[in-house]
C-alpha cells in the first residue's frame, strides 16, 4: 500500500508554522484527513456533517491536522475537491497575528474556481470556527451559509450541493489598485511585497520585506491591528457582498 501519510505526500507543512508558506499545499483530490493520513475518501456527500467551503488554509491538510491537534481531536475530516462558481478568493483586510494575510471570499458571479469543501463533525466545526473567530464579537471572520442560489458547488461526480457555509471577513476584503477586489495570491511572499511596495504607512510599521512582514506580525498582536486600521484608512478595502448572508 502507498504511503499515505502527510509528510510522503508533501502536505504536512502547518502555516500557522511556517507563516510564508500561506495557505498552504492544497491536495490533487478528494481525501479523508485521519490524523496523520489522507485516505481515500468512500463517498463525495457526507449529509450528517457541515459543509464548509474552504478558500485559504482550511484546505491544507497540514492546517487542519494542526487545528485538531491542539484543540486534541483525532477524529477523520473528510475533504471533498469542488468546482465552485460564484466565489473569488480574495485578502482579507487583517493583518492575521499568525504574521500572513489570510483569505476571504468574495462575490463574483462569473467566476469560476477549483476548491474544497470541508466536512466536519460538531466539535471539529467549534474547533475552526473559534480559530476564526466567529465566536468573538470582534473576531475576524463570520460564517454565513452561502445558498446554491449564490454560490454553485458542484462536486465530481456532478452533485450541485444546495449550499456550504464560508468563513467571511467582517472587515471586508483589500482592494487592488483599480479599485476590484485584490485576487489572494497563493505565494504569499509576493503578497506581502506587493502590499509592501505600494504602502508606505505599511512598510514603516511592518519593514521593507515578506520575512519582516511576517516576524513583526507573529510577534505583536496589538501592531497586527494597527495594520488593520491602516487598511481601511488608506481606503484599501471594500465589502466581499455576502455581507448580507449573515
Amino acid at each position: 500500500m502507498a504511503d499515505r501519510t502527510l509528510e510522503a505526500l508533501g502536505l504536512a507543512e502547518a502555516p500557522r508554522e511556517h507563516p510564508l508558506s500561506y495557505p498552504g499545499i492544497w491536495p490533487r483530490d478528494s481525501g479523508l484527513l485521519d490524523g496523520d493520513r489522507l485516505l481515500p475518501l468512500d463517498r463525495l456527500v457526507h449529509p450528517e456533517r457541515v459543509p464548509v467551503l474552504a478558500v485559504g488554509s482550511n484546505a491544507c491538510p497540514g492546517q487542519l491536522r494542526h487545528k485538531m491537534a491542539t484543540a486534541g481531536l483525532r477524529s477523520p475530516v473528510p475533504m471533498t475537491r469542488a468546482r465552485v462558481t460564484g466565489v473569488e478568493v480574495g485578502v482579507s483586510a487583517h493583518v492575521s497575528p499568525m504574521g500572513y494575510m489570510s483569505a476571504s471570499p468574495f462575490r463574483s458571479p462569473d467566476t469560476v474556481r477549483e476548491l474544497f469543501v470541508t466536512w466536519f463533525d460538531a466539535g471539529q466545526l467549534a474547533v475552526v470556527d473559534a480559530s476564526e473567530g466567529v465566536p468573538l464579537p470582534g473576531g475576524h471572520y463570520l460564517r454565513v451559509w452561502l445558498p446554491a442560489s449564490e454560490v454553485r458547488i458542484e462536486l465530481a461526480d456532478g452533485t450541485v450541493l444546495p449550499g456550504a457555509y464560508g468563513y467571511v471577513n467582517r472587515r471586508g476584503v483589500l482592494l487592488d489598485g483599480s479599485g476590484s477586489p485584490r485576487p489572494h495570491l497563493r505565494d504569499q511572499r509576493a503578497l506581502l511585497t506587493e502590499l509592501l511596495l505600494q504602502s508606505r504607512g505599511l512598510r514603516e510599521l511592518f519593514g521593507y520585506t515578506a520575512r519582516e512582514f511576517s516576524r513583526r506580525a507573529r510577534a505583536d498582536p496589538v501592531l497586527c491591528e494597527a495594520g488593520t486600521r491602516l487598511f481601511a484608512e488608506e481606503k484599501l478595502v471594500t465589502a466581499s457582498g455576502f455581507e448580507e448572508l449573515a
